[in-house]
């Protein structure tokens, strides 16, 4: 009975020193006593359940960049928790998995975060618009996703992002045990255009280098007809043979660029992997956000964003390009859409004329412009004959065919309730990055 009796009282007198301390720490009297650093010790090794609590707090209260940043240096996974399924208009089942942590500031919605996909090896990878790089083996049963450290914030950093939202990562691709990942880079102050890093893929960390960059940039204060926009940055990347890659780049709103045939601005260009340089494959592009080589059928699909309406799926001939013609799409000359500014802005007007028919003035017409628009994303193939687009703003999916005259066919529209950022097709599972909830959204067509 005593020896119970000296335990309780050991108990009480520790709890005693306990409480003690954490009044101390409360009212500050600590800091008084010991310096920064012993307070933290006492913190971590005498309350560490009030240390965690501590920190957690202050990383919840941080702004939602400064929270991304600091998870992407904290290098923590991220977890993932499943969707109630949606069955959709064509019966198919959507299932999606939110990424619960890391993903915190958009490029168009502030929050959540934006991200794009890609699969290597059997591994789901995707990155932040910030440059939290993640993979996932069985993203339906493993629930998690493990980040990969890297360099990326020596390219594009909080210094960029802090300047504008649309300051961001545009693009994955996997290929050949290499990672590219195309960005808005400043290459000279608030100067910029779209660039690509690359490095050898590693699950534990991966030190990226320049690919690809232009001593071309667009100013984002001094430019020639005053307006600038990141979001018109293209930054498609897709494998076009062993030696090249396509890269697609917007006009920052400086429309008069995809018209000159010495700006990469407005243009999909033709990169060689080996040495950066680069040809010019066509123009007249505003901002192509999709890019899909079918090579069974030895064409580009290219989707890109209109104005006000005018958003394009366009087709691209190899034959054409093999042959060194340099085919024009007519931006911004030719649009189904109208300037934001109205149809009063006549000085707009009479340098961007945007007439309605592209063959009547010497461009190619579009296979499908949608009016009004559909804020038009990503493209890809699901079987031999059948494609499909992403949208943002129309929160949907367009299911389309392609005939002997390569005119669109069959064109289905099935909404998903969320902007498509980003989709591929990869063993019969159609692949999207779901923007508004910054989930990884999966449709089966077994």
């Amino acid at each position: 009975m005593i020896h119970k009796k000296k335990i309780i009282l050991i108990i009480l007198i520790l709890l005693g020193i306990i409480f003690s301390i954490d009044y101390i720490i409360k009212k500050k009297i600590i800091h008084h006593l010991f310096s920064h650093k012993q307070i933290q010790i006492i913190k971590k090794k005498i309350f560490p359940y009030k240390y965690i609590s501590d920190l957690e707090l202050k990383i919840s209260q941080l702004p939602n960049l400064e929270r991304e940043l600091y998870f992407k240096k904290n290098k923590k996974d991220i977890t993932v928790a499943k969707k109630k399924d949606i069955i959709l208009s064509n019966n198919q089942i959507l299932k999606s998995y939110i990424l619960t942590e890391g993903f915190y500031t958009g490029i168009k919605n502030i929050y959540p975060g934006s991200g794009y996909i890609d699969y290597y090896k059997g591994n789901l990878f995707v990155i932040s618009a910030r440059g939290t790089l993640a993979y996932a083996t069985n993203i339906e049963n493993d629930l998690n996703f493990k980040q990969i450290e890297n360099n990326i914030s020596d390219f594009i950093n909080f210094k960029h992002f802090k300047k504008d939202m649309s300051f961001s990562i545009k693009d994955i691709f996997i290929q050949d045990d290499k990672i590219l990942v195309s960005y808005t880079e400043e290459i000279l102050e608030d100067c910029w255009n779209t660039s690509i890093i690359y490095g050898d893929i590693d699950y534990k960390k991966i030190q990226f280098k320049k690919l690809f960059s232009t001593g071309q940039c667009v100013h984002s204060l001094k430019n020639i007809d005053r307006v600038f926009s990141a979001h018109q940055s293209g930054g498609k990347i897709i494998n076009f043979d062993k030696k090249h890659i396509l890269l697609s780049v917007g006009e920052y709103r400086s429309r008069f660029l995809a018209q000159d045939k010495e700006s990469i601005n407005g243009k999909i260009i033709k990169i060689n992997i080996n040495n950066s340089s680069y040809e010019i494959i066509s123009m007249g592009h505003r901002n192509p956000q999709g890019l899909y080589y079918d090579k069974l059928n030895n064409f580009i699909l290219e989707t890109e964003h209109g104005p006000k309406g005018g958003d394009e799926i366009n087709l691209i001939e190899i034959d054409r390009i093999n042959k060194h013609e340099l085919l024009n799409y007519g931006w911004a000359i030719a649009s189904r859409g109208e300037h934001y500014s109205g149809k009063k802005d006549f000085k707009t007007y009479e340098k961007y004329p945007l007439y309605k028919s592209h063959y009547e003035h010497g461009f190619i017409e579009p296979l499908k412009s949608f009016v009004p628009s559909v804020a038009i994303s990503g493209i890809t193939k699901i079987t031999n004959s059948r494609y499909v687009v992403g949208t943002m703003g129309d929160k949907s999916l367009y299911f389309f065919e392609l005939n002997s005259e390569k005119k669109i066919i069959n064109l289905e529209r099935v909404e998903v309730y969320e902007r498509v950022r980003d989709l591929i097709f990869k063993d019969n599972n159609l692949y999207l990055f779901l923007e508004n909830t910054a989930s990884i959204g999966i449709i089966n067509f077994d």
